[in-house]
């Protein structure tokens, strides 16, 4: 999240990793000030984790946060401007207890900032070394989970010949990429992302021809067959989240993962945030016939962005195509209300059909859309020693989850 200033554009994955190997090692002052302030300050942003809307979310899950504004130049920022002038930009820090007497801070898509990539690893050290006097003592590290994107999403040598992305390479490799430029060399790559690191993004400046024209004949074929079949979509309210449970048990079920207890949606769907600088709109749709619910999901609008950020469906009568009809008035329920892109949160990063989440891929990217893959979580420790324990025993348990 930033102030109100015009930024220059921001170069994306341009540069191969030999291309900057020659520049000198950074040094100076990158981050002039950072200061602690208020979560309902924080700018507003189309990053729900970045909002005072997600705080709120945080802390009625019994979680604590922080918000920081931070100031540097554009000129230390991005590569391609003489720019001297001063920016101010802000995040959000969850902090996360790990036992009794310690904690991490969690950043989640955050900070939104994007630098050029030379100098992202050398903003992110100058902000951790800024940060560690801010945060609580027992804090062993900070995990920056970036929505940056990947510095692999446009080198060539990560596709293969049909334009399939192969991934990024060995975790050796892209420490060496992100730290080139610190003066520590003290980001670690994490055992795991927490947010997903793979999306699809669809941009919503188009009338309804449009977009549809811009989907697989399929997807098409399947918003019109579910429309066909009469089903329709409306708003839920809290006093029918069991509606929403009752799917979500049965997509559980079906996919064999973890069952989140249906408190953690109420939340999500009672939070408020309205006399804050970054609120956000959350809705529980769901598509029906007759009265029987057939999917549901949540979609949470703020600023520009839209995002699907639960979804589930029944496991009987799936013909009737009702998680295509939701999508769809999702997307149109998000531009309605001023959104210009809409991110489907989530997919697996290519067309693999061995990936567990290759019928998410095959599904969301129907629609249309760029897929874009993030730079994902990366650590930077304040107690070495602590955090190789904790990361060691965070590697026995996959299971470990933040959000």
């Amino acid at each position: 999240m930033f102030a109100a200033f015009s930024l220059p554009a921001s170069p994306k994955g341009r540069l191969l990793i030999g291309h900057f190997y020659n520049r000198e090692l950074q040094t100076g002052v990158m981050i002039a000030d950072i200061q602690d302030k208020e979560v309902d300050s924080l700018y507003k942003t189309g990053i729900i984790q970045q909002t005072a809307y997600w705080s709120t979310v945080k802390k009625l899950q019994g979680l604590e946060s922080q918000a920081f504004n931070f100031k540097t130049r554009f000129s230390d920022l991005y590569t391609d401007t003489e720019d001297t002038s001063y920016f101010v930009g802000d995040f959000l820090v969850i902090l996360q207890a790990v036992d009794e007497d310690h904690c991490i801070a969690y950043v989640p898509y955050g900070p939104e900032v994007e630098p050029s990539e030379e100098n992202q690893g050398f903003f992110l050290e100058q902000l951790s070394e800024s940060l560690r006097s801010q945060l609580p003592h027992n804090c062993i590290m900070i995990r920056y989970d970036l929505s940056w994107e990947s510095h692999w999403a446009k080198d060539d040598d990560c596709y293969d010949l049909h334009g399939n992305w192969l991934g990024v390479p060995e975790r050796r490799i892209q420490e060496m990429r992100l730290n080139f430029n610190t003066e520590h060399w003290n980001l670690h790559k994490a055992n795991t992302d927490i947010l997903p690191s793979n999306t699809i993004f669809m941009n919503l400046k188009h009338d309804d021809d449009i977009l549809l024209g811009n989907m697989k004949a399929k997807t098409r074929y399947n918003i019109n067959l579910a429309t066909r079949k009469g089903v329709r979509i409306r708003a839920l309210g809290l006093e029918s989240l069991e509606v929403w449970y009752d799917l979500y048990r049965q997509t559980a079920e079906r996919n064999n993962f973890f069952l989140h207890d249906i408190n953690n949606f109420r939340i999500i769907l009672s939070a408020r945030a309205n006399d804050t600088l970054s609120p956000a709109e959350v809705y529980l749709l769901v598509a029906e016939v007759e009265d029987k619910p057939l999917a549901a999901m949540f979609l949470v609008v703020a600023a520009n962005r839209g995002t699907y950020l639960y979804g589930a469906s029944a496991t009987e009568n799936r013909n009737y195509m009702a998680t295509y009809a939701l999508q769809w008035r999702a997307m149109q329920i998000a531009r309605d209300k001023g959104c210009t892109e809409y991110d489907f949160f989530g997919v697996a990063p290519q067309a693999d059909p061995s990936h567990p989440m290759y019928g998410l891929y095959r599904f969301k990217s129907g629609f249309g859309g760029d897929i874009y893959h993030r730079l994902g979580c990366w650590d930077y420790p304040l107690d070495r020693q602590k955090y190789q324990y904790y990361i060691s025993m965070e590697f026995k348990n996959q299971s470990y989850h933040l959000s």
